[in-house]
C-alpha cells in the first residue's frame, strides 16, 4: 500500500482525514483503537513518497488531528479571552498550522531515514520519530502536550505499561501497532503472520503486566470530597459575585465536613490571600480543624514585597502549607515576548494573566500527615513534572478552571489527562474543577465518579494513600526517547543494508 505516484492534494486530504478520525480515539469517545488505524493509514501515505511529498502529508495529519482536537482554543480567546472573533479565529488557525508541523517533520523525516525499506520505516523508524515528534511538542517554546497519542490508550490494554514507559511510551506502542498492522495488510505469508503475532504479543504484554502493583498501600485510606461551585466564567472576576461565590463553597464544604479531605478548585477564592486571611481564611480553617478535615483550595498569592502574583494552592486545617503554580499558560497566565508583540498582546484582556511562576524543586503540598503531589489546571498535562512528587507523594491532587474552554471537547480530554497521570505514578488522584469535569480516581486511573460539567455539586469517595514509585516516577522519559532514537537508527541501517521495496 504505497502512493508514490499520486498526486499529493487526494494524499494529503486523506492523511487529513487520518488524522481527524484519531481525535475520535480520546475522550469522551475513547474508541481507542482508531489511534492505530489512523496511524496504519498515514503510514502507508507517507511510505514510498519522497521527503518533500511525506512533510506535507505528515503536515496534513497534524493538522487534521490538531484542527478537529483542540479547536476549542477559539473559545477561550473570544468567549472569556475578550478577542475579537475574526482574531480568534485567525490564531486558532496558526496555531494549527504550527503544531502541525511536527508531524510534518515528522513524515520527512520517516521518508528520509527509511527510503530503501518500507518494513524497517513501519516497524523502526515511524515509531521512533513519531515519538520524538510528540516528545519534542510537548516540551519546545514550553511545550503542548496536548493529544499525544498514548492517551487515547488509559481505557485499552496498552494502558498496563503506563506505570513502566509513560504515555510517550504508550504512543510508541500505538505507533508500532500501526507499523505492524501495516505489514500485516501488505505482506503475505510469513511476514503477515509474524507482525500479528508481535501485534498480539504486544497488546498482551500489557494486559499482564498491568495487573502487576508497582507501589504500596500506606496508612489507613481516606474519605475525600470535591467541591465544584459551577461559576460561569464570565462572573469569576466580577466584585458583586465575589460574596455569593465563597458562600456557594462554603455552604458545599459544611455539608461535607465528616470527609479526611475536601478540594476546592483552581482560584476558587477570586481575591489574594493577604485581601481575605483575617475575614476568611482565619474562620474557615478554625472551622475546618475543629471538624477534624483537611481543607485544599486554590486561590491567588501576591507577594507584597516584589509585586509578583503566584496561582497558589493553600492547605488549612491542621496545618498551613501553600503551593505555587510552576508551569504557567502562555498567553492565558503569562505573555511570552510581550514586548515583541506589541498590539498583540494588549489584544489579550485576561484577567490575572500576569503571573509569576513558583519555584518549588518538586510540587508537593503538605496536606494533614501526608504530603501530596500538587498540580494546578495545565501542569497535569506535563507528566515528568507531575512524577518529580514521587516517591513522597501519598497521592495527587489537580485543581483546574476549564470553564475556559467552554460545552467542548477540552474538559473530557483534560480528564483523560489527569487518568493517564495517576495511572502512570499508581497514585489515587483527586481533582477539582470550576465548572466540571470533577472527579476522583484510584491509584489505577480508574474514575471512582464525577461531578457532571456545569452543574453545582460535590461528589465523595474513599482514596488509598500509596508509597513507593513506579518504574515511569523513577526513570521519567529518558528510556523511551532513547529507545525512539535507537529505533529510528537502527531503521536506517536495516534500510540502507536492503534492496528498496
Amino acid at each position: 500500500m504505497q502512493f508514490p505516484h499520486q498526486p499529493l492534494a487526494p494524499l494529503a486530504l486523506l492523511s487529513a482525514a487520518a488524522g481527524a478520525l484519531a481525535v475520535l480515539a480520546f475522550a469522551p469517545f475513547g474508541w481507542f483503537p482508531l489511534a492505530v488505524l489512523s496511524l496504519a493509514l498515514a503510514y502507508g501515505l507517507i511510505a514510498g513518497q519522497s521527503p518533500r511529498r511525506a512533510f506535507w502529508i505528515g503536515w496534513a495529519y497534524g493538522i487534521g488531528l490538531m484542527g478537529v482536537g483542540v479547536l476549542w482554543i477559539r473559545i477561550s480567546l473570544n468567549e472569556f479571552g475578550n478577542m475579537a472573533a475574526w482574531l480568534a479565529h485567525l490564531l486558532t488557525f496558526l496555531f494549527v498550522l504550527g503544531m502541525g508541523l511536527y508531524y510534518g517533520l515528522a513524515g520527512w523525516l520517516v521518508a528520509r531515514l527509511s527510503a530503501r525499506s518500507a518494513v524497517a520505516g513501519a516497524l523502526l523508524v515511524f515509531p521512533g520519530v513519531w515519538v520524538l515528534a510528540e516528545w519534542l511538542r510537548g516540551w519546545l517554546f514550553t511545550g503542548f502536550p496536548w493529544l499525544a497519542l498514548g492517551y487515547s490508550q488509559i481505557d485499552a490494554p496498552l494502558a498496563g505499561w503506563a506505570p513502566v514507559v509513560g504515555v510517550y511510551g504508550l504512543s510508541l506502542a500505538v505507533a508500532l501497532s500501526a507499523g505492524l498492522l501495516w505489514v500485516a495488510v501488505t505482506r503475505s505469508g510469513r511476514g503477515r503472520i509474524g507482525a500479528l503475532a508481535v501485534l498480539a504479543l504486544l497488546w498482551l504484554s500489557g494486559f499482564l503486566i498491568g495487573r502487576i502493583e508497582w507501589t504500596q498501600p500506606a496508612g489507613e485510606p481516606l474519605r475525600a470530597t470535591v467541591v465544584q461551585a459551577n461559576v460561569q466564567q464570565s462572573l469569576k472576576w466580577d466584585p458583586e459575585s465575589r460574596i455569593p461565590t465563597l458562600r456557594a463553597y462554603v455552604e458545599l464544604t459544611r455539608a461535607n465536613l465528616g470527609s479526611d479531605l475536601i478540594v476546592w478548585p483552581e482560584t476558587a477564592v477570586p481575591d489574594f490571600l493577604h485581601q481575605v486571611r483575617n475575614a476568611f481564611i482565619t474562620p474557615l480553617t478554625e472551622e475546618v480543624r475543629e471538624a477534624g478535615a483537611e481543607l485544599v483550595l486554590g486561590i491567588p498569592v501576591l507577594d507584597l514585597e516584589t509585586g509578583d502574583y503566584f496561582n497558589g494552592l493553600i492547605a488549612i486545617g491542621s496545618g498551613e502549607d501553600l503551593y505555587f503554580k510552576r508551569h504557567l499558560v502562555p498567553f492565558g497566565e503569562f505573555m511570552p515576548f510581550k514586548a515583541w508583540l506589541g498590539p498583540l498582546a494588549e489584544a489579550f484582556e485576561v484577567p490575572m494573566s500576569d503571573f509569576s511562576a513558583g519555584a518549588a524543586p518538586r510540587p508537593l503540598l503538605q496536606v494533614g500527615p501526608h504530603p501530596v503531589g500538587a498540580s494546578i489546571c495545565y501542569e497535569d498535562a506535563f507528566p515528568a513534572e507531575v512524577a518529580q512528587a514521587l516517591p513522597d507523594a501519598a497521592y495527587l491532587i489537580n485543581v483546574s478552571n476549564d470553564a475556559w474552554f467552554g460545552d467542548s471537547l477540552a474538559p473530557h480530554q483534560h480528564l483523560e489527562i489527569a487518568r493517564m497521570r495517576s495511572r502512570e505514578n499508581e497514585r489515587a488522584l483527586v481533582r477539582a474543577t470550576n465548572t466540571g469535569i470533577s472527579a476522583i480516581m484510584d491509584h489505577r486511573g480508574r474514575v471512582l465518579g464525577t461531578v457532571p460539567a456545569f452543574q453545582r455539586g460535590v461528589l465523595t469517595a474513599t482514596i488509598q494513600p500509596r508509597a513507593g514509585a513506579t518504574p515511569f516516577a523513577a526513570s521519567g522519559h529518558w528510556p523511551v526517547v532513547l529507545a525512539a532514537l535507537l529505533m529510528s537508527l537502527l531503521g536506517l541501517a536495516w534500510a540502507r543494508r536492503v534492496p528498496r521495496t
